[in-house]
This record gives structure tokens, sequence and C-alpha cells, in this order.
């Protein structure tokens, strides 16, 4: 970054490094880069910092811009059909708006709760995301019916250019949008869920609990990760495991990180030897592999 390392650039803006070049990478590969390292190696709080930053740049500069830009375009003062196109793009830029408040409102205090050291009295990020989701596909939606509405319906009275230039802007902010979305559902929503993991690790121990999936084996394995392993070493996939033990995908794949970690085992040939020296599983109730 000019004559600075990207390493000294970020320090001197204050901004993590790890999480910077995982960003960056995100935005360049998309999800082809987002794998669990990649999660490991971002702070929750920074990576949040830039997506609240990201809704201020959408909803006070980029969404206004192409509005200013639209309104030169077209006509709107005798033509009916601009008038639409007009109200349809504020339409659009208000479930933009209401999604990133909706997050700014529900997503992000849940987060700062777990930041800092506070379990939540309700386990609800799951359910956050589902409906996260479900916004960024309506979001995804009303972008392409906007795109269409100008291309196929309004065609007189306009500055072709500076409405080809609006359409290019339009089609440039989708792409930003849904690699943000993506960004949220997959690298920030994973990170946000191994932190839950450990809020709730510690908070166990803290109080001295002994629930389930709290007891811990002789290697640090809860009594959770140990039900986990009994279940790989069965040949089982994590959707199968996940409706086994009533539990979603996404904490299965947390579990088998943080098994991974303590174990240092990366295989599930390795999980079954180690689950047969240790008495977890018996030899009969292993999945046994032929070629």
């Amino acid at each position: 970054m000019g004559d600075q390392t990207v390493q000294a650039a970020c320090q001197a803006s204050g901004v993590d490094t790890a999480t910077f070049l995982a960003v960056v990478n995100y935005i360049k590969a998309g999800e082809k880069v987002y794998t669990l390292d990649l999660v490991d190696s971002v702070s929750v709080s920074h990576l949040m910092d830039y997506l609240k930053r990201s809704h201020t740049y959408f909803l006070q500069f980029r969404l206004p811009a192409i509005r200013r830009k639209l309104i030169e375009a077209i006509d709107c003062s005798s033509n009916q059909i601009a008038f639409l196109v007009l109200k349809f793009y504020d339409d659009y830029a208000s479930e933009v708006s209401r999604h990133m408040e909706y997050e700014n409102e529900h997503v992000h205090p849940y987060v700062d709760q777990l930041l800092a050291g506070k379990l939540p009295k309700a386990d609800i990020f799951d359910s956050l995301i589902h409906q996260h989701q479900d916004n960024h596909e309506s979001i995804e939606k009303s972008s392409e019916e906007l795109k269409s509405i100008i291309i196929k319906y309004y065609t007189c009275d306009a500055n072709s250019l500076l409405l080809n230039d609006v359409l290019m802007d339009i089609y440039m902010m989708q792409e930003d949008l849904l690699t943000h979305c993506h960004l949220e559902d997959t690298l920030f929503a994973e990170a946000v869920r191994q932190l839950e993991e450990e809020v709730k690790e510690k908070a166990a121990n803290s109080h001295h609990e002994i629930e389930e999936g709290d007891d811990k084996n002789s290697d640090g394995l809860s009594e959770r990760e140990l039900d986990i392993v009994r279940e790989i070493v069965k040949g089982l996939s994590n959707k199968e495991i996940a409706d086994n033990l009533f539990i979603s995908v996404n904490t299965v794949m947390t579990h088998r990180r943080n098994i991974t970690r303590k174990l240092n085992i990366h295989s599930p040939s390795g999980l079954t030897i180690y689950a047969l020296v240790n008495g977890i599983v018996s030899l009969d109730e292993v999945k046994i592999e032929k070629d």
C-alpha cells in the first residue's frame, strides 16, 4: 500500500490486519476463499465495525448518489412511467435501509453482548441469521426487478447516456451488496457462532456448572463434543449429526473445529483411532470404509 506494508497501514489506521486481509480476499474471490481457517483469523469486533461502516456508506452515500443521477436522467415532471420508476427505486432503497436497520438493532447488539463476555438470555442468533438471509434474498430480487423495469419500460424522454450510467451504478451496487450480504451470511455468521461457543464455555467454567455439554474429559472435550466424535466415527455427515443431536449444521461445524483444535486431529480416521483408544466408542459402532 504505497510505501507501507499492509500491516503497517492497518496498524496506522487502527485496523486489524488479519481481518482486513480476510475481507479483501473475500471481496476479491468470494466464497472460494471461505474456509474455517479464514474464520479463525478474523476479529469479530473489527469485522462488525467494517459492516456497520458499510451500512453507512450504502445508506448515506451510494443509494442517494444513484437517486440524484436517476432524477437527472429521467423526466418525472410529465412522464408517469418515470415517476413510477423513481418510486420503485425509493421502495428498493427503503428495503435496503430496513434490512440494515434490522442488523443494527437486532444482530449487532446480540454480538456486542458476546464481545462483552455476556451470554444473552436467549440463544437466538440462528433465528436472527435466518431472517437475515431472507432479507438478503428479497433485496436481490428487488434489485433485479429495478434493472428490468428501467431497461424494458423506460424508453422515452431520457438522457440515454446518463441513464446507462445509472444502470451501471445499479449493477455495480447490486454486486457490492451481494458480496456484503454473503460475507455476513458466511464469514461473519460463523465467526459469531465461534464466539458464542467460547462465551458459553467460559460462562460454564466460571460458575462451575456441570451441565450436559460442559463436563470435560482429560483432553478437554465437552460432553457435546464427545457426542460429535461418536457421530463422526459412525460415518455420519454434518447434516445427519445435526439432525440426530437436534442442533444446527453450523453448530456441528463449530464443534468439529474445536475438536480439531483441542486434539490436533484432522481426519475422521484419526478421530476413530482416538475414540477407540479412549473407550469413547466400541469397535462395532465404527464405520470402516472398504475399498
